[in-house]
């Protein structure tokens, strides 16, 4: 799904607007407010969905193949998070709806989660 797509699904704020972002592909979305949850469960192309706004974040996304932030309900991070964002190239969108809602909007018009590695079991 482009990201474009996503952001209308949303109605979504583009808060690096200076990047370039919409025809970037998402294949799969993970929504989570613990980094470690993240980096568990995180996949290739992925789009993260959460309500942290620290510098955190990205640095999260930094390690893993995600290809933008959405910010859910209605948080903005601080100016020097999306300057920080803006350098790392990192697309970042912010909505009102609660995690919930955004990712069944986003679910329901055909973007899943893949399964997790299960080698564990």
């Amino acid at each position: 799904m482009k990201l474009k797509t996503v952001q209308k699904l949303l109605e979504a704020k583009v808060l690096t607007e200076s990047l370039s972002w919409e025809d970037i592909d998402v294949m799969t979305a993970c929504g989570a407010d613990l980094m470690s949850d993240v980096l568990a469960f995180a996949r290739e192309k992925n789009l993260l969905l959460t309500g942290l706004i620290y510098p955190q974040v990205l640095r999260t996304s930094e390690v893993l193949d995600i290809k933008a932030i959405v910010f859910v309900r209605g948080k903005i991070p601080p100016k020097e998070v999306i300057a920080l964002a803006i350098e790392q190239k990192m697309p970042l969108l912010a909505t009102k709806l609660s995690m919930f809602e955004a990712c069944g909007r986003l679910y329901k018009e055909g973007l899943g989660q893949r399964e997790a590695n299960t080698d564990a079991e």
